[in-house]
């Protein structure tokens, strides 16, 4: 009668993974916590230069930690010069070792810098990326395509809350005319 119990119990267990494996793999897991969105082709005003890509921003929480001050009630006894036990109340500020929960969002810029024509004069096509954090402050990262094929450029930060794109066209030290004016890539 074992026997036949665990061949039972064995039978129902393979049947319910045979049933729950398919179902699992078609199952997509999304986060709620991250996003991605394309932006362009914006090209540059002579229409020579061409960039396109995508952003990913990805929501992460984490633990900061930091000193507090808090007050602390004591129940404080001590003799007096009688001898007698007095207790009271006591207050104290005391320095604490707490955390609390804060997000950052990093994001990931990258994009394909195509370039028409390859000669002469303002050869090179560059892409310069404006990055204005949530502080207010801005940086700002240029790539250059000096060649007649795409290239990729990616780069990745923290806590962006708008990133904007210039496409135009330079030699290789920068970028010289043709600028597309500052174009949307990303706003949080």
């Amino acid at each position: 009668m074992r026997f036949v119990a665990r061949v039972i119990l064995g039978v129902t267990a393979a049947t319910m993974v045979a049933v729950a494996a398919p179902v699992a793999a078609n199952a997509t897991a999304t986060s709620a916590t991250s996003a991605t969105d394309s932006w362009g082709p914006y090209f540059s005003s002579d229409h020579k230069a061409a960039a396109e890509g995508h952003v990913t921003v990805v929501k992460k929480r984490f633990k900061h930690w930091s000193w507090k001050w808090a007050l602390v009630k004591k129940w404080v006894c001590k003799k007096d010069h009688k001898g007698d036990r007095r207790c009271e109340w006591v207050v104290k500020k005391v320095k604490k070792w707490k955390w609390e929960w804060r997000t950052d969002d990093f994001y990931n810029v990258h994009s394909r810098l195509t370039n028409d024509k390859w000669w002469g004069k303002r050869k090179c096509a560059w892409e310069t990326f404006k990055v204005v954090n949530k502080d207010g402050s801005a940086f700002f990262k240029s790539f250059v395509n000096c060649s007649k094929h795409p290239k990729d450029f990616s780069f990745s930060g923290k806590n962006a809350a708008h990133i904007y794109v210039d496409v135009s066209r330079g030699d290789r030290h920068r970028p010289t005319g043709y600028h597309s004016g500052w174009q949307d890539v990303y706003a949080a």
